[in-house]
């Protein structure tokens, strides 16, 4: 390497290049948090029930089956989940597949879990969560929105996972919509 073709140094000898690089914020590194949360992000499957109006004024109950699928992006920083269900009438009539794409990780700069979710509605949130033991809780973090969201995993047993969809309208009472079983399907995804 010649004069004209070395990276300029600093009076010290130390290279500008690197000292520039070294003034960009490097990612986050993921830590026990992310470990913690991957115990409930397994692949599974459900079966289970919808109540009566839990999909609005007016919506029948409705029996649900479905699977969730997961996997770790961005080197470990974020848990990646697609869920399907299709739901049915209690004679066993078709009405919909329900779709979700799920993002959960740890926000270092608000010290807690974050969710952003997406489903085939239309609807979109960001939520707020928090692990108690063998409890997951994540709810949508505007209190004032029209319509809140409020979920939990329960890990009972290594097999069986309770997981639960509650909802508040209009800042009233949280009111349970579904509540299923899930059979895990494998182990939790790898890191």
């Amino acid at each position: 390497m010649n004069a004209a073709t070395s990276p300029p140094t600093t009076s010290s000898g130390r290279g500008i290049v690197s000292t520039l690089t070294d003034t960009v914020p490097k990612p986050v590194s993921p830590g026990a948090e992310m470990d913690a949360l991957a115990r409930f992000h397994r692949d599974v499957c459900w079966a289970g029930v919808i109540r009566a109006g839990g999909m609005g004024p007016g919506s029948p109950r409705m029996t649900a089956t479905g699977h969730g699928h997961h996997r770790f992006i961005q080197d470990g920083r974020w848990i990646m989940g697609d869920y399907e269900q299709d739901q049915y009438l209690p004679n066993g009539t078709f009405v919909l597949r329900w779709q979700l794409h799920w993002v959960a990780g740890w926000d270092p700069a608000a010290e807690e879990y974050r969710a952003t979710i997406a489903d085939c509605y239309g609807h979109t949130d960001v939520l707020r969560g928090w692990i108690d033991g063998d409890l997951l809780t994540f709810q949508t973090i505007d209190d004032h929105a029209q319509v809140r969201i409020r979920l939990f995993w329960h890990l009972e047993r290594p097999d069986r996972i309770i997981w639960r969809n509650e909802v508040s309208v209009h800042r009233g009472p949280f009111e349970l919509v579904e509540r299923y079983v899930c059979r895990p399907l494998d182990e939790p995804p790898p890191a």
